[in-house]
């Protein structure tokens, strides 16, 4: 074999030697970015449902005077209203519900139909939290109702909730 012929077989060698790196490199780079674009979706996909269950799971908490100042962005999202039970509005129209009026610290006052069973505590003048959301612009459809021991809470918080006489006791 000539000397030229082992020169042109050894370039064509590297040359084959070559392509075949860049090809290597060139699927490298195709699998690195694969990765990074699975990876990137993957990445969008957790966060997206790590936002929704968080927010979903957030229940709002307003007082009866913020509900009734903020229901027309309210509508019908699920939050906690806290108020003073009026004394004389209570209602029981079946065994496990009860129909009653909150009010707030400024005289606003919301209806309240509770399809839930109250718990022994419940009764008129006392603080309580519900867990609900309007049907309309003043009646708050709620499924929970949490009593809060009067004397300790209306004293801790003031400025939320008032006895009917308005003290903080």
């Amino acid at each position: 074999m000539s000397e030229s012929s082992q020169d042109v077989s050894l370039d064509s060698e590297a040359q084959m030697r070559a392509r075949a790196e860049r090809q290597v490199a060139d699927a490298r780079k195709l699998t690195r970015r694969r990765l990074f674009l699975v990876g990137s979706v993957v990445l969008i996909a957790v966060g997206f449902l790590l936002y929704k269950t968080l927010s979903s799971s957030i229940t709002y908490f307003k007082t009866v005077d913020q509900a009734l100042a903020a229901r027309s962005t309210l509508k019908h999202s699920t939050f906690q209203l806290e108020g003073l039970v009026q004394s004389r509005s209570i209602s029981y129209p079946s065994a496990t519900s009860v129909d009653f009026v909150l009010m707030g610290t400024h005289g606003n006052e919301i209806v309240i139909n509770n399809s839930g069973e109250p718990p022994e505590l419940f009764r008129g003048n006392i603080p309580v939290v519900l867990v609900g959301h309007f049907v309309d612009g003043q009646t708050f459809v709620s499924d929970q109702i949490l009593v809060k021991h009067s004397n300790s809470y209306i004293a801790a918080h003031p400025a939320r909730v008032r006895a009917p006489n308005g003290s903080v006791h």
